[in-house]
Order: structure tokens, then C-alpha cells, then sequence
């Protein structure tokens, strides 16, 4: 394998942290009703995510500097490769995950919760740092969407049935806490006459992938 196909994953896993970070930063309105406490735990989980995607961002961008500049070998920029794509499939979806996060559960008894709570669900753990994603058999990506209705919800064109089974990788309690936020998730679902339970896990396995897709425009750019 190239540097130059090596120097593209380092880009796109750069390009990937920086969008996580703003997309976090992007939201907040229920924040203003959110009680101490809860406001204290999410911070908390959040500049550790913070801490640990500026980490990473440093590594690549040393890395990336490397390898452009001092003519690394092809077993070290295989080696390099592999490690990095191993990120990338976790993050895209194109490989299986396991670690702490949370189980989520949404029932919908009277077929009243829409498409756009579980969205908002989603949207929810990735602003609190979740690092991967599942409902019942899907696997969930950054293209993901739910359409369909109250009571015939499908997300990227397969149909799911409620219960609605979240998985998410990341810190358990922030992930709990972000959903549990006043006027957030939680309160959306219980206004649709619909329960939801959050249960922390040391281990969670998500063993769903996303099918791999060629880019029909975008092309590694030169380096």
C-alpha cells in the first residue's frame, strides 16, 4: 500500500474528528433547562471526549507529517495503514465494535413515537461522544436517516418494530445523561405516550456492519 493511500485515511480519520467535535459543539438548546447535576456529569464526559479527540487529532497530524516527509518504508506505512483503517471501519461502520456505552430501549405502545425522536436520539449520543451505533439489526452511520411515520419507522430503508433497540459505544453515564436532559429525548418519548430506558454496560457489542460503498465522485487527493 502507498504513502499516498496511507496519507488519504490519515486525512479522512482528521477530517472525521474535526466534524465530531463541531457537530457537538453545534447543539445545546435543551441545555438551558437541564439540572446541575446533570449538566456537571455531561461537561464532565465531554471535555474528556474533548481531551481524547484533540489527542488524536495531534497523533494524526505527526503522523501524517511523518510519512510525507521522511520516506517511510512500505512494511511501516502498511503497518500504519492497517491501524488506521481499523479506526475508520469503527467509525463508518464497516467493521464491529465492542466497549462501554449504554442499551437504550423506546417502546411505543400506541405507535405515536415518529421517526424524528428517534433521530433525535441519535443525534443525542452523538453529541455526547458515542462512538458507534446500532438499532435492532442496523447498523447506524453518518448517512443514516429515519423515515417513514408513527408506528412504521424504517431507517436506511429496512423497517423496524418497536421496541426500539439502541446500542451506542462511549462513556456510559454522559450518554445517559445527555438523553435524559429536561425537554430532550426522554421527556419527547413520554409526550408520545411512549417509555424509554437507559441501561449502563461495562461491555457492548455491536456486531451489525454497514455494506461497503465506492464513492461514485470523491477520489484520494494527491499528497
Amino acid at each position: 500500500m502507498s504513502t499516498r493511500v496511507v496519507v488519504a485515511l490519515l486525512c479522512a480519520l482528521l477530517g472525521l474528528g474535526l466534524v465530531v467535535q463541531v457537530r457537538r459543539t453545534a447543539s445545546g438548546d435543551a441545555l438551558a433547562s437541564a439540572r446541575p447535576d446533570d449538566l456537571v456529569q455531561l461537561l464532565d464526559g465531554l471535555q474528556r471526549r474533548e481531551a481524547d479527540l484533540t489527542g488524536e487529532i495531534a497523533g494524526l497530524q505527526d503522523t501524517l507529517v511523518r510519512l510525507r516527509s521522511s520516506g517511510a518504508s512500505s512494511a511501516e506505512a502498511l503497518a500504519e495503514a492497517q491501524r488506521q483503517a481499523a479506526v475508520l471501519g469503527i467509525l463508518t461502520g464497516a467493521a464491529p465494535a465492542t466497549g462501554p456505552g449504554v442499551r437504550i430501549v423506546i417502546d411505543d405502545p400506541q405507535a405515536r413515537v415518529p421517526p424524528e425522536v428517534l433521530l433525535d436520539a441519535l443525534q443525542e449520543l452523538r453529541n455526547a461522544g458515542a462512538e458507534a451505533f446500532q438499532i435492532g439489526p442496523v447498523r447506524l452511520g453518518v448517512d443514516s436517516a429515519f423515515t417513514g411515520s408513527a408506528g412504521a419507522v424504517t431507517t436506511d430503508g429496512r423497517p423496524l418494530a418497536a421496541p426500539y433497540v439502541f446500542l451506542a459505544i462511549g462513556d456510559p453515564p454522559t450518554l445517559s445523561a445527555a438523553l435524559a436532559i429536561p425537554g430532550g429525548v426522554l421527556d419527547t418519548v413520554r409526550r408520545a405516550g411512549g417509555t424509554m430506558t437507559v441501561d449502563q454496560q461495562d461491555t457492548v457489542e455491536i456486531d451489525a456492519v454497514r455494506p461497503p460503498r465506492t464513492p461514485q465522485f470523491a477520489r484520494p487527493a494527491d499528497g
